[in-house]
């Protein structure tokens, strides 16, 4: 049994890194460090063979980067004596590491197999099976949908399901769902609402039939201003619809029975559900212990269930735990995701590097870079520690990136040739979702081709004298050449398939986890979303009128709603 959580009153301090031996070593071995990709693979031939490491299914190759053995070996001693491997511990354990909180962090829970032994038990409460309840939940109600035995208030079958969310409750499944197209075999289609900006709701309904149309509201607390206010715009379209084309009267039975029919809800806040109009039993719980970003695989993921399959979900599911068990049982010195989570401390905190390209080869993953955006900038963008002191390092780095060869287009000059360190990751499927030819040619091999090219031009550069020995003179000379030493990551499987996808949402994950606990900060809070949003309620009233309300405001604000007033046409 786990023990229980720590009183935020009496919370251990973190390990400060900058006091440890290893980082005095990292210091010293940055000073007057010289990355040399070119001699370092032409004198190390096992170089390769040493830094390309097994994930479950990924292909995880690490020789590209900027570390040699003894700074590889000085950031595992850095993980030892921050505490790492006991920190994941007591998160699987369900210790409140949540300081901020004081809540338990489980969302590896969420994808233990059915019958783990020993069952979590966490502040007396059956982790496992209140898992595997919701899960059981949500699998039948997808079975129910899928197979038409749900159906609209005119008897319809579902064939298109809109999720209504924001954040981690939009991200995720919006992301898997376009990862998975290929797997969708029903013919129900999601679509997915967040922005509160009335374009989003207004874009994600038309064309829709208010009849086989199924919205998902997915809030906690149901509360959420953004989910609320689209989850009454969408019921209002359903409303007008219905009645609009003679399906349902006007009157309070009909509406009401047509909300039944044509909403569910992710939330435990089953009194504000049923006060929406939405059966309570048609309600599917999450816990306070999984955070938003980390929740695709509870309830959230209830859209990819319906669209997917229960059983493409538990493959999702599986390759999350995958990964898990990798981190749980692996050495430090072998474990991909911490010697990731250390190769970006290493770039952040000792090389100067400020942001992190993820660079998928494979269209599936466009959303996949706006997915790891909120994971790792909502979690580890913090300047307090866990105990509330200031942090003692630069934490965080800023995610972005676009699917190859798109991206080739855009930024990847600034990667090549800028004045920025930007260590990437690439991604890439040794086999497409579509297989196809042009002219007795295989397109994936050519798209692959640019993907291996990339990170090869990165790593190796190209000389002045490859430049002149191409015929090129002068000024151009400078221009084409190209520095190296740009470090990448490549990581490959054989498929991008639902375990596939889960482990890749891990991994990225763990990373997170190792430099939120190399830094001492508590990686599973978000405080710092709160304060616009308690301004923008402070705002609102200006906004609509409210003099009182437009005279609290600094200067700026008022301008800026004076010329709002102004220009908008009612």
């Amino acid at each position: 049994m786990a023990r229980d959580g720590a009183s935020v009153d009496h919370v251990t301090a973190p390990i400060d890194a900058t006091t440890t031996s290893a980082w005095t070593e990292l210091t010293a071995l940055r000073d007057g460090f010289a990355p040399d990709l070119r001699g370092w693979f032409a004198a190390d031939p096992g170089r390769v063979e040493r830094l390309s490491l097994p994930l479950a299914d990924l292909h995880v190759d690490l020789s590209k980067n900027l570390v040699t053995d003894e700074v590889l070996a000085s950031l595992v001693r850095l993980a030892e004596q921050t505490g790492v491997a006991e920190r994941y511990a007591a998160m699987l354990a369900g210790e409140h590491i949540n300081t901020t909180e004081d809540r338990a962090v489980l969302h590896t829970a969420l994808r233990r197999p059915a019958g783990a032994s020993p069952a979590l038990v966490v502040d007396g409460q059956n982790v496992d099976q209140d898992v595997q309840d919701v899960l059981a939940a949500v699998t039948a109600f997808a079975e129910r949908v899928r197979s038409g035995q749900w159906l609209g208030v005119t008897g319809k079958k579902v064939q298109t399901i809109v999720n209504i969310g924001i954040g981690g409750s939009d991200l995720g499944p919006v992301m898997v769902s376009a990862a998975l197209e290929p797997y969708a075999d029903t013919g129900i289609s999601a679509r997915f609402v967040s922005n509160i900006d009335p374009t989003d709701i207004a874009q994600k309904t038309a064309g829709l039939d208010p009849e086989t149309t199924l919205f998902i509201v997915a809030s906690k607390t149901f509360t959420t201003l953004e989910t609320l206010t689209n989850a009454r715009l969408a019921r209002d379209w359903l409303w007008t619809h219905l009645e609009k084309a003679g399906a349902i009267d006007g009157s309070e039975g009909a509406r009401t029975d047509a909300v039944a029919h044509h909403f569910v809800a992710v939330s435990t806040a089953l009194d504000r559900v049923a006060a929406f109009g939405i059966d309570p039993a048609n309600a599917f719980g999450f816990w306070d212990w999984v955070g938003g970003r980390y929740s695709v695989d509870s309830a959230i993921g209830l859209s990819l269930a319906i669209e997917l399959g229960p059983d493409i979900f538990r493959e999702l599911l599986a390759g999350f735990h995958a990964v898990d068990e990798h981190v749980r049982t692996t050495p430090l010195e072998r474990n991909v995701p911490v010697l990731m989570g250390l190769l970006n401390v290493w770039y952040s905190n000792f090389l100067g590097s400020q942001s992190h390209a993820v660079l998928p080869y494979a269209q599936q993953l466009h959303r996949f870079a706006a997915y790891l955006q909120q994971l790792t900038m909502e979690s580890n963008g913090k300047s307090v520690r866990w105990d509330g002191t200031p942090v003692t390092t630069e934490t965080g780095e800023v995610f972005w990136g676009e699917p190859g060869t798109n991206g080739q287009h855009a930024f990847y000059q600034l990667i090549h040739q800028g004045t920025r360190l930007i260590p990437a990751d690439f991604i890439a499927f040794a086999n497409p979702a579509y297989p196809l030819t042009d002219d007795g040619r295989d397109v994936h091999g050519l798209f692959l081709a640019n993907f291996l090219a990339q990170t090869k031009a990165l790593a190796f550069g190209k000389t002045a004298a490859e430049v002149e020995a191409e015929g090129t003179t002068g000024p151009l000379v400078a221009a084409r050449t190209f520095p190296g030493n740009r470090p990448t990551t490549s990581i490959f499987a054989a498929s991008l398939t639902p375990r596939v996808l889960g482990e890749l949402i891990a991994l990225y994950e763990h990373i997170t986890f190792t430099q939120g606990v190399i830094w001492g900060i508590n990686s599973f809070d978000q405080w710092g979303v709160e304060l616009g949003k308690q301004l923008a309620m402070q705002i609102a009233p200006a906004i609509e009128g409210d003099e009182a309300a437009l005279q609290a405001q600094d200067a700026s604000t008022r301008a800026l709603l004076e010329y709002y007033r102004t220009h908008r046409e009612y």
